[in-house]
């Protein structure tokens, strides 16, 4: 007769702090600053003269008109990581609780039925049209359809094909970036734009601040927030974007095991830890996995 036996995952004992001071946290997440406004600023100078374009002012669709909707209450933001399988299905019965989603998860908690409150998109790459439905089970058209009654909060560098495709209503909100050129040419040349949203360089960031700093939430729960690899995938669904690693790192997710991440991705993580220790706030890790903490 076979012995069977049971084998828990355990996380990694409680400690006081954080062994990194947050400071360094803050540096760590900040390396990859330069390199990215050098290599995304062109694109971001001429996606925001398209919008510009069309929409012709972004303070009159700007991210102000969800300015505490959520205040005092309790909001749920939902990255796209390996993780995000494990409760996703749980969005649906929530109640008064809200949802800000990264928009890569758009097929995903759709098919879900996730009443998701916020999408949300940063980058300005054309991948941001594809990712709405790569990996879905419906058809592209059905996807853009179900967009016209869901709320994109977005980057004012999105991709123009982005917002044409989007049926639903569409809120900008600006960002800080390191670049004082970039930053200059903005205000004065395209328009000032006041609504800010903190990022760390990363979507799942912005979702957080929007979650906290314009819906005014006191609890943050984070949802597929992994910032890292689970068995060479990267999302909770078959995705082209996990067929290849490329170059990646090692570290240590919260059970206190080795795992596969990107550089970048790490950053972001850095970028979450710091941020948890300074801003007040009630913040509550509910990935069931990952490197976050």
């Amino acid at each position: 007769m076979l012995r069977q036996e049971l084998i828990e995952v355990e996380f990694q004992n409680y400690i006081d702090q954080s062994p990194v001071a947050p400071l360094n946290l803050y540096k760590q997440a900040c390396t990859n600053d330069t390199v990215t406004v050098e290599s995304w600023k062109p694109t971001w100078k001429k996606n925001i003269l398209a919008n510009k374009k069309h929409f012709g002012s972004f303070k009159d669709h700007g991210i102000q008109k969800i300015y505490g909707l959520n205040k005092n209450g309790v909001g749920i933001v939902a990255g796209a990581g390996p993780s995000l399988k494990h409760n996703a299905s749980l969005l649906k019965d929530r109640k008064n609780i809200s949802l800000v989603s990264c928009l890569h998860n758009f097929h995903y908690l759709e098919d879900l039925e996730a009443n998701v409150d916020y999408y949300v998109s940063l980058d300005a790459g054309a991948v941001t049209v594809e990712e709405v439905t790569e990996g879905g089970k419906r058809s592209e058209e059905e996807y853009w359809d179900m967009t016209k009654n869901k709320v994109l909060l977005c980057y004012l560098a999105t991709d123009p094909n982005l917002l044409k495709k989007w049926k639903g209503e569409i809120l900008f909100f600006n960002c800080p970036v390191p670049d004082t050129e970039y930053e200059t040419w903005v205000w004065n040349d395209v328009e000032p734009f006041y609504p800010m949203v903190s990022t760390g360089g990363n979507v799942l960031g912005a979702c957080m601040y929007i979650n906290k700093g314009w819906l005014g939430s006191y609890s943050n729960v984070f949802i597929g927030a992994d910032f890292c690899f689970d068995n060479k995938k990267f999302h909770s669904w078959d995705s082209k974007y996990d067929e290849k690693l490329g170059q990646y790192i090692t570290t240590t997710n919260i059970f206190g095991n080795r795992v596969k991440t990107w550089q970048s991705y790490y950053n972001f993580k850095c970028w979450f830890d710091y941020i948890v220790q300074t801003v007040p706030g009630d913040w509550v890790n509910c990935t069931e996995g990952g490197t976050l903490g």
